[in-house]
């Protein structure tokens, strides 16, 4: 029996799970593991990192849906057949940030949801907690499924430039959310709120200044203005019809996902 730690992952993955071998699978160092997540509809394969010879170190695949799913512990070492040396149970849940995310995806163009974003500032969270959610919803963002039509500024796009309201990028800057801002300004609209005034006259712009949030202020105002660090700028995905491969280079571990 091997031991995953933890025994679950966010649907949108890129979390790190260490896997503890019992004292018959620590073996020589020709042999190659890897897990094998088997869902209903997607199947996905990572490659591992020997930590010391009784742990492995992977990154959770992202999931289709919330369900308990079969991962095998897979040995393989060249000249020989591929090995199932251990089996486990693991489940994809739908955790806060990814609740977040969604909340904030369907309420782009809601005033009456967008000014309670506005009471959740003033019970502002210290700096490592906004470091987190920041890491998380961005994460969980880039995983939904977005309709090909959503805009951050809402579905209503005849709506004047010049009336005065709320946005997602209002929210994300008054937090201080470096990476989701990021997010929000490659998305359609997300340039046009930079312009757009709320009922105290202020844009995002003015606020990142006025509550001196000076990287988040060169993100929206330079031109050449790089993506925050974070752990998904570790990754590189390629997809091809229904693959895709991730390469996540923190952990120099690869994910391949195929539908099933």
């Amino acid at each position: 029996v091997m031991k995953l730690n933890p025994q679950q992952a966010p649907l949108y993955g890129d979390s790190v799970i260490t896997v503890q071998l019992t004292e018959e699978d620590k073996v020589e160092d020709d042999v190659v593991f890897y897990l094998v997540f088997t869902g209903s509809t997607v199947q996905h394969c990572t490659s591992t990192r020997k930590i010391n010879p009784g742990s492995l170190e992977t990154i959770s695949p992202g999931h289709d849906c919330c369900e308990t799913v079969k991962v095998a512990l897979c040995a393989s070492r060249e000249g020989h057949p591929v090995l199932v040396v251990a089996e486990e149970s693991f489940q994809f849940v739908q955790d806060e940030a990814y609740d977040a995310a969604q909340f904030l995806a369907t309420c782009a163009g809601n005033q009456q949801a967008l000014n309670f974003t506005r009471f959740l500032d003033r019970s502002r969270p210290p700096a490592a907690d906004v470091n987190f959610l920041d890491e998380k919803v961005a994460l969980a963002f880039r995983h939904l499924k977005l309709p090909a039509e959503w805009n951050v500024l809402g579905a209503d796009q005849s709506l004047n430039e010049n009336i005065p309201r709320e946005t997602l990028m209002h929210f994300a800057v008054r937090l201080g959310l470096l990476r989701l801002t990021w997010f929000l300004l490659q998305q359609p609209g997300g340039r046009g709120a930079l312009s757009i005034h709320n009922n105290e006259g202020a844009t995002p712009v003015s606020l990142a200044l006025e509550r001196g949030y000076q990287k988040l202020h060169q993100l929206l105002t330079e031109e050449g203005a790089r993506e925050p660090d974070s752990w998904s700028t570790l990754s590189h995905t390629v997809h091809s019809g229904d693959y895709s491969v991730k390469h996540h280079r923190g952990l120099d571990v690869y994910l391949l996902t195929a539908e099933a």
